[in-house]
C-alpha cells in the first residue's frame, strides 16, 4: 500500500541531542565542560536510554523528563562535574531547546506539500516535545506529536507503535517510520511499519531479527523515499 503517514522519532532523529552540551561548552567559564562535552553528551544519552529500558522492563514508568535528569546526573558524576549545580541547570534548560538537524524543516515541508501526514512518536514528555518543536519552528509542518506518556511505557513496547494506528487510522504498511536509533527502527520494522534508519554516525546495525527498508545518512531523501514506497 502507498505511504500516507510519515512518523519520526524525535531525539537524535529530528533533534540533535548533542547540541545542549555543545552549546554549553562554548559559553564563558565552561572550560571543564569544554574538555569533555562530547563524552558527557554520549554518556548522558546512553544512560537516558538505558534507564527507559530498565523502567519498561520492571514496570516502573516515570516521565521522560525524570530519566533525562537521572541520566544527566550519572553523566556529570562520571565526568567529574557533579559538584556544579549551575551547569546541571543550564544543560537541562538547553535540552528543551535542542537544535533540529539542518535538513529537517525543508524535509517536513516537502512531505506536507505532498499531502502526507507527519508526526513525532517519542519517549519524550509532552511538555519537552512541545518545547523542542516550538524552539525549532516545526509546529506548522507536523500534524501531531505523540508521546509514550499516554500509554505509560517506553519504546520499543508495541503499545507505543499502536498510537500511530489509533491516531491516523492507517495500516502499518501505510506508515514510513524514521528513527536514528537502530533498536527503535528495527522494532518498528517488526511491528509492520516501513522503516528508514538514519545512520548519521556510520554505526554497525544491531542484530535483532529485523532490518530497515532503507538506511540513510540524513533525512533529506525522505520525501522521495515516501513516494517510492
Amino acid at each position: 500500500m502507498a505511504i500516507t503517514t510519515c512518523i519520526f522519532d524525535a531525539y537524535g532523529t529530528l533533534f540533535d541531542v548533542s547540541s545542549a552540551a555543545r552549546q554549553a561548552a562554548g559559553e564563558p567559564g565552561r572550560e571543564a565542560l569544554a574538555a569533555c562535552w562530547q563524552k558527557l553528551s554520549a554518556d548522558w544519552r546512553t544512560k537516558q536510554l538505558h534507564y527507559t529500558w530498565h523502567r519498561a522492563l520492571v514496570g516502573e514508568y516515570i516521565p521522560f523528563w525524570g530519566v533525562t535528569q537521572d541520566g544527566l546526573d550519572w553523566a556529570l558524576a562520571a565526568n567529574g562535574l557533579a559538584d556544579d549545580p549551575e551547569l546541571r541547570a543550564r544543560l537541562l534548560q538547553l535540552y528543551w531547546e535542542l537544535s533540529a538537524y539542518p535538513e529537517v524543516p525543508a524535509m517536513l515541508a516537502a512531505l506536507k506539500l505532498a499531502g502526507l501526514n507527519t508526526a513525532i512518536l517519542s519517549n519524550g514528555s509532552p511538555e519537552m516535545l512541545d518545547g523542542a518543536v516550538k524552539s525549532a519552528g516545526l509546529s506548522a509542518v507536523l500534524d501531531d506529536v505523540l508521546s509514550v506518556e499516554s500509554v505509560g511505557i517506553f519504546k520499543p513496547a508495541p503499545q507505543v507503535y499502536d498510537l500511530v494506528k489509533a491516531r491516523f487510522k492507517c495500516a502499518p504498511d501505510q506508515v514510513l517510520f524514521v528513527s536514528s536509533n537502530c533498536w527503535d527502527a528495527l522494532a518498528a520494522a517488526g511491528y509492520g511499519f516501513r522503516v528508514a534508519w538514519v545512520n548519521r554516525m556510520g554505526e554497525v546495525m544491531d542484530i535483532l531479527g529485523h532490518a530497515p527498508d532503507e538506511t540513510l545518512s540524513d533525512l533529506s531523501s525522505i520525501p522521495n523515499l515516501a513516494k517510492r514506497f
